[in-house]
C-alpha cells in the first residue's frame, strides 16, 4: 500500500489552517510551522487584563464566502460560530460634527440620505445593487477560480466581464454618478481601505465592499474574530493535523525543480512531498527561496499601505461610540495622499475604533471598555525617512483630539493600559512585506486574476502558496477561497507533481 503524502504548511494564519484540513480530509499528512505562540497570523488575538483585542480584521464581512468555504470544509459556519448581525455595520463621523449611520435599515437610510442629498435614495438603490452585482460577477469569474495559464484570464469572455465589473473607473469617480454630497461619496467609497487600497487610484468594481455590506450585512462572531482560527484549528487536530509553533523556517530546501522540505532556524530538516507556505508570499520569495527575476519583480509591485493600532483598557463605557465608529476626517484627499504617496499619515487622520462590548460583553470587565483605534498609514519604506515614534506621537495626538471633539472629553484618563502596533510589528511579528499588514500587494488589475503571484510555484511544482498576497487577494474571505483553490489545485496536481 502506497505511504501518504506529507505536506508542511509556512505559517498558522487562516488560509495555513484552512488549507491544512482540506488537505488532511483527502488523507495527507499535514504539519503546520508557526513561528509564534500562537495560531492566527494577523487575525490573532490579545487579551490583557480582562480586555479582548482582535489584532487583525475586526468583522465578518462577505458571510457568504464563509459559509461557501466552512461548507467545503465540512463545517456550518452558523453551526460553529455565534454572531450577531451589526446593525447598523458602523457610525460614521465626520469632521463637521454630523454623523451618519450606515444601516441595512431601508427606511432609516433613505431618511438619512434624503436629508443630506434629496433625492438621493433611488440612486443609492442603484449603488447597493450594482455593487452586489460586481460582487457576484466577480466571485464567480474571477474571484472563486484557479487562473493555470494567461488565456484563462485574457480571452472575450473576461475582458467582457473586466469591463461589467468597471475596472476602468476609479471608486471616487464613479461615485460622482450616484452622490453629488461629499460625505455621501465618503461614506460609500472609504471601504478600500479594508483592503489597504486608495479609493481615488483604485477600480469601481470596490463599490462590492459596501454593496455587499448592505446586501449581505455584517457579522461579528461572540469571543472576537479569533473564533473563526480556533474552529479552523479544532477541525484540523480533530483531522490528526499537527501543529508546531515557535518554530520558524529559514529556507525552503530546493533540489533541481523541486522542493524536499523545510530547514528551521534551528537547524532542523523536515521532509515533505509538498510545501505550502502561508507566510506571505514576497517574504517567501525574497527570504526563504533562491534569489529570482519574480522576487525582483516583487519588490517593485505595489503594495497596500499599513495601520498604527492602538489596543485600549478602558475603565469606563463611552456611550457615543458604536461597535465600529469611522471618522473620515477633513481634509480626506490629502489625508489618502499622505498615506499613499508619502507614506505617512496626517496629523489629523481618519480612523476607525472598535468597540466590541456593544455585542458580545466578554471583550472586557464589566463596565468597562475593550476600544481598538486603527489609523491606516503609509507601508514601511525606508526612503521616506520615516520616524515612527514620532508619527506615533502625532498620531494618538490627533486621535485623543478628535475623540474628545465627539465627546469623549476624559478618554485619556481612563485609558488604564495601551498597546501599540506600528507598520515595523507587522513587519517582525508577522513577517509582512513593508508591514503591509492588510496584505501586503494591492489589488491593482495588473496585480489580480493570473497577474497575481501565482498559487503555484512556476518553477518547483510541489511549492504551493495560500494567503492574502496570492490568488484571489487579501482579507479573510479571500484567504479562505485561497486556501480551497490552492487546495483544490494540490488535489489535481498530485499524480503528475510527485
Amino acid at each position: 500500500m502506497a505511504h501518504p503524502k506529507k505536506a508542511v504548511i509556512i505559517g498558522a494564519g487562516v488560509a495555513g489552517i484552512a488549507t491544512a484540513v482540506f488537505l488532511a480530509q483527502k488523507g495527507i499528512l499535514v504539519e503546520v510551522y508557526e513561528k509564534n505562540a500562537n495560531s492566527g497570523g494577523r487575525c490573532g488575538q490579545m487579551i490583557q487584563d480582562g480586555h479582548r483585542f482582535d489584532l487583525g480584521a475586526t468583522i465578518l464581512l462577505m458571510p457568504s464566502i464563509y459559509r461557501q468555504v466552512f461548507a467545503s470544509l465540512g463545517m456550518d459556519m452558523d453551526r460553529e460560530l455565534e454572531t450577531t448581525s451589526l446593525e447598523p455595520v458602523y457610525k460614521l463621523f465626520f469632521s463637521d460634527g454630523t454623523d451618519f449611520a450606515f444601516t441595512r435599515d431601508k427606511e432609516r437610510m433613505k431618511s438619512q440620505v434624503e436629508a443630506i442629498e434629496p433625492g438621493s435614495f433611488k440612486h443609492y438603490e442603484r449603488y447597493v445593487k450594482e455593487g452586489y452585482d460586481f460582487f457576484n460577477l466577480a466571485k464567480l469569474g474571477l474571484l472563486g477560480r484557479n487562473f493555470n495559464h494567461l488565456f484563462q484570464f485574457i480571452n472575450f469572455k473576461n475582458v467582457d466581464l473586466l469591463i461589467k465589473l468597471k475596472t476602468w473607473i476609479r471608486h471616487t469617480n464613479y461615485i460622482k454618478r450616484f452622490f453629488k454630497d461629499p460625505h455621501l461619496q465618503m461614506a460609500f467609497t472609504f471601504q478600500n481601505i479594508y483592503v489597504g487600497q486608495n479609493p481615488y487610484k483604485q477600480p469601481a468594481f470596490f463599490s462590492m465592499l459596501p454593496g455587499a455590506e448592505i446586501a449581505e450585512g455584517a457579522l461579528f462572531p461572540k469571543g472576537g474574530m479569533h473564533r473563526v482560527v480556533e474552529k479552523l484549528m479544532s477541525t484540523a487536530i480533530d483531522l490528526g493535523v499537527e501543529f508546531k509553533f515557535k518554530k520558524p523556517v529559514s529556507k525552503i530546501i530546493i533540489n533541481i525543480k523541486k522542493t524536499e522540505g523545510i530547514l528551521l532556524e534551528d537547524g532542523t530538516i523536515v521532509n515533505a512531498d509538498l510545501v505550502i507556505a502561508n507566510a506571505d508570499l514576497p517574504y517567501v520569495y525574497n527570504e526563504l527561496l533562491p534569489g529570482s527575476k519574480l522576487s525582483d519583480r516583487l519588490k517593485k509591485k505595489e503594495y497596500s499601505c499599513s495601520a498604527m493600532v492602538f489596543h485600549w483598557g478602558v475603565d469606563k463605557v463611552y456611550p457615543q461610540l458604536d461597535h465600529h465608529s469611522v471618522f473620515l476626517n477633513d481634509p480626506y484627499k490629502e489625508g489618502m495622499e499622505k498615506i499613499f504617496n508619502e507614506k505617512s499619515v496626517s496629523s489629523n487622520p481618519s480612523f476607525y475604533i472598535h468597540a466590541p462590548v456593544r455585542t458580545d460583553k466578554t471583550a472586557a470587565p464589566e463596565n468597562q471598555d475593550t476600544l481598538s483605534v486603527i489609523v491606516p498609514v503609509g507601508h514601511v519604506e525606508d526612503k521616506a525617512g520615516q520616524d515612527w515614534q514620532q508619527l506615533k506621537q502625532s498620531t494618538r495626538e490627533g486621535v485623543i483630539r478628535r475623540l474628545k471633539e465627539a465627546g469623549l472629553t476624559d478618554i485619556e484618563e481612563h485609558i488604564k493600559f495601551e498597546t501599540c502596533y506600528l507598520p515595523k510589528t507587522w513587519e517582525s511579528y508577522c513577517n509582512v512585506t513593508n508591514g503591509s499588514v492588510f496584505g501586503s500587494l494591492s489589488h491593482t488589475i495588473l496585480q489580480m486574476g493570473y497577474f497575481r503571484p501565482h498559487n503555484r510555484h512556476d518553477k518547483y511544482k510541489n511549492l504551493y502558496f495560500a494567503g492574502g498576497s496570492t490568488h484571489p487577494g487579501n482579507g479573510i474571505p479571500l484567504v479562505l477561497l485561497s486556501a480551497k483553490l490552492t487546495s483544490e489545485r494540490i488535489l489535481n496536481d498530485l499524480q503528475s507533481i510527485l
